[in-house]
């Protein structure tokens, strides 16, 4: 099973490769983009790690991490000219449709839960048959044939840029600082500023470290690793609080940060570029006092449910 289930998120992988190589494909024949070719080569690089990276040696696979990180910096990646939508067909089409164009994204969310919780096969091949599902459930719905999706996926993949890329290399990231002992550090630099016994001060710090640490991270799983086993465990749970109530809100305390940070593109960094907004930190501007009186509360919950 185990077997199969590697070869199915190969698969999948190799799918993601493939609307990579799409968009690079499209971005070299973009000729009204300065850096068509540094564009280019961002995403075939891209496409290359996620279609074939498994048979490739970690030390290239870590040499080509470090060309794109180069590209980004050198500013040799760029949107460049993307074909925009017919506003009449796309007007026209949403009003038929109605309420059903959620239908595909109800499907998605569904599809992904049936197969993760009554299958064997897992959350990643779930979220990977949902997508495939919904996919098709969105070309039936909207008689789209071929040839839209293949430009509809190298429009949306193009339009958000290098910065869809971050969760992969932030994931990546906390690992690396779990495994590095970052940690451990964390508790003994705490420790030697804060004492330890204080149950209202161990939850303060605990939660407001993992939104601070997940503002840097711009991921609450990575900073979750780190800053519990620095903190959570020391300074809340071996003084007497419940491990499983612990986790979950320092887990949502860690998503505070989340609605903080341009570092987290999924959830603030994209929704600027799709929707072409003027300022980078609009999504982040009107998320902050809702961040801010959530972070409050999961202090407040934990320390009256944790202990």
């Amino acid at each position: 099973m185990t077997s199969l289930i590697n070869n199915i998120l190969t698969f999948f992988y190799m799918l993601i490769g493939a609307t990579f190589l799409i968009a690079s494909i499209e971005s070299a024949r973009d000729k009204t983009n300065s850096t068509r070719w540094g564009t280019a080569t961002f995403w075939l690089i891209f496409a290359v790690i996620f279609g074939v990276g498994q048979w490739l040696p970690n030390a290239v696979v870590g040499a080509l991490l470090l060309v794109i990180g180069a590209l980004s910096l050198l500013k040799q990646v760029k949107v460049g000219h993307i074909k925009s939508l017919n506003k009449e067909v796309s007007e026209a089409s949403a009003k038929r449709l109605g309420g059903w164009i959620f239908l595909p994204s109800i499907i998605l969310a569904v599809t992904a839960i049936l197969v993760a919780q009554f299958t064997p096969f897992g959350g990643q091949v779930g979220i990977g048959v949902a997508a495939i599902v919904s996919l098709i459930v969105a070309m039936w719905l909207t008689k789209a044939g071929g040839k839209t999706v293949y430009e509809d996926s190298q429009r949306m993949v193009r339009s958000v840029g290098s910065a869809g890329i971050l969760p992969q290399l932030l994931a990546t990231l906390g690992v690396v600082f779990t495994a590095s002992g970052v940690g451990t550090v964390t508790a003994k630099a705490i420790s030697s500023v804060f004492p330890v016994g204080n149950h209202l001060l161990g939850v303060v710090l605990y939660c407001v470290a993992m939104a601070v640490f997940t503002v840097i991270m711009g991921n609450a799983f990575a900073a979750f690793a780190v800053i519990t086993a620095g903190i959570g465990i020391p300074f809340v749970v071996a003084q007497g609080g419940a491990a499983v109530v612990v986790a979950a809100l320092g887990m949502t305390s860690g998503y505070c940060g989340t609605l903080l940070t341009p570092m987290a593109a999924n959830f603030n960094t994209l929704p600027v570029a799709l929707m072409e907004m003027k300022d980078p930190l609009g999504v982040i501007k009107q998320q902050a006092p809702i961040a801010i009186t959530m972070l409050i509360i999961q202090i407040i919950l934990m320390y009256v449910l944790a202990f």
